[in-house]
């Protein structure tokens, strides 16, 4: 039997890529284990978000300096390419470690701060025994600017987060006109101020722009730049949201417009598609590799414009069909297929 720790000590940020991630890969692999047993290295607060009859090491700051032994398992699974827990003394314990992205290395940030990120991730992956990336452009970056010294080095998709019924809060934010849609961290990195001049051009149109503010300057040059372009009555900073709302704005934006420049995957992108919405994207890292042809993407970010009105036209031309498309090709991203594949990955280290 392969006694595994799958860690979940990113759950301790709700509402967040990472913490879907966790949530949904860790109850997919628990459903598919056969002769394996699963614990969990997890936040107090979020085990009850398991199922109760599983193992858990509870996970609190001090272990970044004294983890814990870790006798008796076979594996930990770091879910997180920056983790600060890993089981670096037992060196028994084999490690799996996920990479997401090496999105540091694509923004703008000093040659000295990327070298740190670098170096950090560079010790994690010294430590492990095997690699999960979750895109081929992220592996490939991996690849390229890490030592890896040979260890086995995985693309493993994730899957796409089921959409709960679509509900609004009496705080949320309900658009009076047709919107679109933009979710993910409010970052530099995620260039959300490329889609205001869509609402100079689009005069009936909102932004909806939901995420945590990462970045506290750029979300004040969102609105500044807003106010400059005579938007800012139609722009919308909404915050962290929870999964009715995310589903809510889902299902009724006019799009999902990312025109982000550093993506390892990108969520949003499988998520709109589930539901038959048209996304529009930046050219930049995996997002060309996860939204293929079933996106539009932009050619150039100073001109959305063009880009827009036309893949509108051609979505609405194309009716159902397209629309049914777009469903079939996100449903292949699924937890299940996922969970199966790492799960394949674990024995291979046994």
């Amino acid at each position: 039997m392969i006694r595994i720790v799958f860690d979940c000590e990113r759950m301790k940020y709700v509402n967040t890529g990472l913490y879907y991630y966790c949530l949904n890969l860790g109850k997919a692999i628990q459903q598919n284990i056969s002769q394996e047993q699963l614990s969990l290295f997890i936040p107090k607060q979020a085990v009850s978000t398991f199922d109760a009859s599983l193992t858990c090491i509870n996970q609190h700051s001090l272990q970044k300096f004294f983890m814990p032994s870790l006798n008796g398992f076979d594996v930990w699974h770091s879910t997180y390419q920056n983790s600060h827990y890993l089981p670096v003394r037992n060196k028994k314990i084999k490690v799996l470690l996920t990479i997401h992205d090496l999105n540091f290395l694509h923004e703008d940030k000093s040659d000295q701060k990327k070298e740190r990120c670098l170096a950090h991730l560079q010790r994690n992956i010294d430590r492990c025994d095997a690699i999960v990336c979750i895109s081929e452009f992220t592996q490939n970056d991996v690849l390229t600017h890490c030592n890896t010294d040979g260890k086995p080095v995985h693309v493993i998709y994730n899957g796409t987060n089921g959409l709960p019924r679509p509900a609004l809060e009496e705080k949320s934010y309900r658009p009076a006109t047709p919107f679109l849609f933009n979710i993910g961290v409010i970052a530099p990195k995620k260039n959300q101020h490329q889609i205001l001049p869509l609402l100079q051009y689009n005069p009936k149109l909102e932004l909806v722009l939901a995420g945590r503010h990462e970045d506290k300057d750029y979300a004040r040059f969102l609105r500044q730049q807003a106010s400059e372009l005579n938007v800012e009555d139609r722009m919308h900073l909404v915050n962290e949201i929870t999964e009715g709302e995310k589903s809510w704005y889902y299902h009724n934006c006019q799009a999902v417009v990312m025109p982000s420049l550093a993506e390892g995957f990108g969520l949003p992108v499988t998520e709109a598609m589930s539901i038959g919405k048209p996304v529009f994207l930046s050219k930049h890292t995996a997002l060309p590799e996860i939204g293929k042809d079933m996106a539009f993407y932009f050619h150039d970010l100073d001109n959305m414009q063009e880009t827009f009105t036309a893949g509108m036209y051609q979505y609405n031309k194309a009716g159902n069909q397209l629309k049914e498309a777009m469903k079939a090709y996100s449903a292949q991203f699924n937890w299940e297929d996922s969970a199966r594949k790492y799960i394949d990955v674990y024995r291979s280290l046994s």
